[in-house]
């Protein structure tokens, strides 16, 4: 894995542990030499991660729809910034030149960007490593939905265990270094059982 896709909040959410750990992800990432695919904002947690890879010596790659950029959203001292139309463009492109993914915590847009990725994964659309950055327990409610999921029989065992979820930053990437991924095609079920 050279180059990790970041997904967090363009806000800094009421706890300071939030702020901390985009700030550690991004000087982990720099110590590592994992470049750094992200929204390409200047704000919340994304800018807070951003100025910490680039402070360590890291690469920032950012992907912002040009409609961001006319808002004054765009971090103008990144690696590179890649300006597209829209935000399925932006998504696109950010899926293509990761190697894998991450979710820090963040609002809606980081959960939509998580979720596709997990579907793509299921879809056997991309291979690559998926992980939540737990902190204080943010993803909590998430996690146990989709336990729930999984309970209930719309999420496989297998497929569950394959979103990585830590809440410690060097364990995350070493878990995302270290995983073998492996499509398996979803079961078809072509009645509801009696």
């Amino acid at each position: 894995m050279n180059r990790l896709c970041v997904y967090c909040g363009s806000s800094f959410g009421r706890r300071g542990e939030y702020v901390a750990a985009a700030q550690e992800v991004g000087r982990a990432c720099a110590q590592r030499g994992l470049t750094i695919i992200y929204g390409g904002g200047n704000v919340g947690l994304m800018g807070a991660m951003a100025d910490a890879a680039l402070h360590a010596g890291g690469k920032v790659i950012g992907v912002i729809p040009s409609a961001m950029v006319q808002q004054e959203r765009a971090h103008r001292r990144l690696t590179e910034l890649i300006v597209v139309e829209n935000m399925h463009q932006r998504k696109q492109r950010m899926a293509d030149l990761a190697d894998g993914f991450v979710a820090l915590p963040g609002g809606i847009g980081t959960l939509e960007e998580l979720m596709e990725m997990f579907t793509w994964l299921q879809l056997g659309i991309h291979l690559k490593p998926l992980a939540l950055l737990n902190i204080a327990d943010y993803y909590g409610p998430l996690i146990g939905f989709l336990q729930r999921m999984r309970e209930e029989g719309f999420l496989t065992a297998r497929r569950f265990e394959q979103l990585i979820v830590e809440s410690e930053v060097g364990r995350m990437l070493e878990s995302m270094m270290t995983a073998r991924l492996v499509h398996e095609p979803k079961p078809i079920y072509r009645k509801a059982s009696e």
